[in-house]
């Protein structure tokens, strides 16, 4: 498989995700669920005019390109004009809203004074493996490609097949020659050919290819089903698909936002609205698990991969779909997908598929957990729901639990709580703690450092401060606790030692975390680089506040040390990570201690980074490129759209 790097389109339904190049191409096609599996080694089309070679859509010279969504929708249009033939191609994707089905429509216009005798090819390689070879049948007006457990039946509406071939098609489809006898074969790409006939001058010629994934179950019933899906009306599909994200921008547009009155509202506007259509395409429907980003790099040639859901970011995402009125979406986050996920000691591992079970992970990191009790207390603020508190209520305890022991281990609390320990063995104990601990050591959030981290401590304080929260917002039900003493002198006792633990956490931070040479906080106790990820200690986890001078010194340093001539931060000093670019999210979070501080000039100027240097499409990447002020790597970061809902709602909600 090829290296693909950039999505720069993604459209979806329930149960799909697939992601296009600016030029139209259809790099990835996943199915059932949004991070596995995905089927596409390459997915081409091409035309062949009058004696011409292959014409790639994507790929020739001659071709222009403009692309762009229907408004308000996941349906995208790539045009495509062949200046040499004067051919104007629409490709218009979108998937069926009831089906396991993208659609592609092709629209050819013969805008030139010669006619077009046209044939239209597909090449499609699947991905394969020695267990779970492909193979290729040609079936009624297309190809069934299938392996051991699914399908991928590519078949036009409409039109029947010209040619075919199913084995040696590399060797013969760019000169438009495919031919093979064999109807069905061993081959893990396949090649079909349409006639489109003579387009005579300013005449239009349509074709519909529908992709239906499915399991493989016995021919008759496949062939029966490639039929059903061939009866359906596509126009009337296309309208619905249209009508539903129309509908659903609509029902979603939670902090009211009217319409744009300017160039820079409008692309403000452009944004809030594609991330209304985002979210949607990186959720798992059953669990609610959301992954980081559609995949870009299956090779791990330049990271460790982001269709997995890291607990952490699901839950900043969880709080912009909350201020977007997706409270179900969220509520089966932490119902369904977080309690199917929690460890049996009360943690959350680095990340996992998002139908629930355990992803390739490379360490542990102590925030993922503290964070899903603190997006637990932060859904009820929105909600109010004091049932889906008792619901996840023994959920968290588990967490906090973990928590307590965690923190009293690496921070050495534990001797300090018992009064009489005797004095040589308190030192023994301590030197050993010091030495061998009982927890693996946490990476911190950018997952490239272990050790002992603000960020994390933060994390843990707040989670701490959430479930007393939640202590406190069951209590107000007397039935909660009154009718049973034991657990209500249990969590009374808990509270009390948790108070205790925040205070320590406090007190470590003050004297370990501050480092008087450089006048700012730290961001560990180790390389004490600068880290924008300092500020989560302000907000929102409210550990420090954020006119505080060491506060103030620490924010003058970020600017000093992050901040890049374009106006754009980088996450921490010598970030080398894809050559150490600005992160939308460390503008967005300057601009969330700026509105907690009231410098709203401040505020703006760090947040119009971030507005400026989204993509065509108004996605917002994990990183811009300085030099082109254009995402460059990972479009579609879930974590970057739900900051900036976040920020919009401090600047927006009236």
């Amino acid at each position: 498989m090829g290296n693909k790097y950039l999505n720069e389109a993604i459209i979806g339904n329930k149960n799909m995700l697939a992601t296009f190049t600016g030029k139209g191409e259809l790099q990835r096609l996943y199915f059932p669920s949004k991070d596995n599996r995905q089927y596409f080694d390459f997915f081409h089309t091409g035309v062949k005019i009058n004696n011409s070679d292959l014409i790639y859509l994507h790929d020739d010279v001659n071709n222009l390109y403009k692309q762009y969504y229907d408004t308000d929708t996941n349906i995208l249009n790539t045009e495509i004009t062949n200046t040499y033939f004067n051919l104007k191609m629409l490709q218009t994707d979108y998937m069926l809203m009831k089906e396991n089905v993208l659609v592609k429509k092709y629209i050819f216009l013969n805008e030139g004074k010669i006619d077009l005798d046209t044939k239209f090819y597909i090449h499609s390689e699947l991905l394969s493996n020695q267990n779970n070879l492909v193979s290729c049948k040609i079936v009624d007006r297309g190809m069934m490609q299938y392996a051991h457990d699914f399908t991928v039946s590519t078949f036009s509406k409409g039109y029947k097949i010209l040619n075919h071939q199913i084995n040696g098609s590399k060797e013969t489809i760019k000169r438009g020659e495919i031919q093979d006898k064999d109807y069905i074969g061993m081959s893990k790409d396949a090649s079909i050919c349409y006639d489109l006939g003579i387009i005579k001058s300013q005449e239009k010629k349509t074709i519909e290819i529908c992709i239906l994934l499915d399991e493989n179950r016995n021919v008759s019933n496949m062939e029966d089903e490639i039929d059903r899906i061939r009866k359906i009306d596509l126009n009337k599909e296309y309208l619905a698909t249209k009508a539903y994200w129309r509908k659903y921008v609509k029902v979603h547009n939670g902090l009211n936002l009217k319409e744009p009155e300017n160039s820079y509202e409008e692309r403000l506007y452009e944004i809030y609205k594609r991330s209304i259509l985002l979210f949607p395409l990186l959720t798992n429907s059953e669990t609610g698990g959301m992954i980081a980003a559609p995949e870009i790099d299956e090779e791990f040639t330049k990271c460790g991969r982001y269709a997995y859901c890291w607990p952490r970011d699901a839950v900043f995402m969880t709080k912009a779909m909350d201020i977007l009125k997706m409270e179900k979406e969220t509520e089966k986050f932490y119902k369904i997908f977080c309690k199917k996920t929690q460890s049996k000691n009360g943690m959350w591992e680095q990340r996992f598929y998002t139908d629930g079970r355990l992803a390739p992970c490379w360490g542990y990191q102590i925030d993922e957990t503290a964070s899903v009790v603190y997006g637990v207390y932060e859904h009820y603020q929105y909600s109010k729901s004091e049932k889906f508190l008792r619901d996840n209520l023994k959920m968290c305890e588990k967490a906090i639990d973990f928590l307590k022991k965690y923190i009293k281990d690496w921070l050495g609390i534990e001797g300090k709580e018992e009064k009489d320990k005797d004095k040589v063995q308190e030192e023994i104990e301590n030197s050993r703690n010091q030495k061998e601990h009982k927890y693996h050591v946490s990476y911190d959030l950018w997952e490239m450092h272990e050790g002992i981290h603000l960020y994390s401590l933060a994390s843990i304080y707040a989670a701490f401060d959430s479930i007393l929260k939640i202590y406190r917002a069951l209590g107000k039900n007397v039935s909660e606790f009154d009718n049973n003493r034991l657990k209500e002198e249990k969590i009374q006792k808990n509270q009390r030692e948790i108070e205790k633990i925040q205070r320590e956490i406090k007190k470590y931070i003050n004297e370990n975390m501050y480092d008087d040479e450089k006048k700012s906080y730290i961001r560990n106790t180790e390389d004490k680089k600068m880290d924008i990820s300092i500020l989560g200690a302000i907000t929102p986890f409210n550990v420090l506040k954020p006119k505080e001078k060491k506060v103030k010194n620490t924010v003058e340093s970020i600017n000093l040390h992050l901040r890049t001539y374009t106006g754009g931060y980088q996450r921490f000093e010598q970030d080398h990570y894809m050559n150490g670019n600005p992160w939308p999210i460390a503008n967005l979070w300057m601009t969330l201690y700026y509105l907690e501080t009231g410098e709203k000039k401040k505020a703006k100027e760090t947040f119009d980074f971030v507005v400026k240097t989204a993509g065509k499409h108004y996605f917002l990447g994990e990183q811009v490129d300085n030099t082109t002020l254009k995402p460059n790597w990972v479009i579609g970061l879930g974590w970057s759209h739900a900051m900036f809902i976040i920020v919009l709602e401090k600047l927006y909600k009236k």
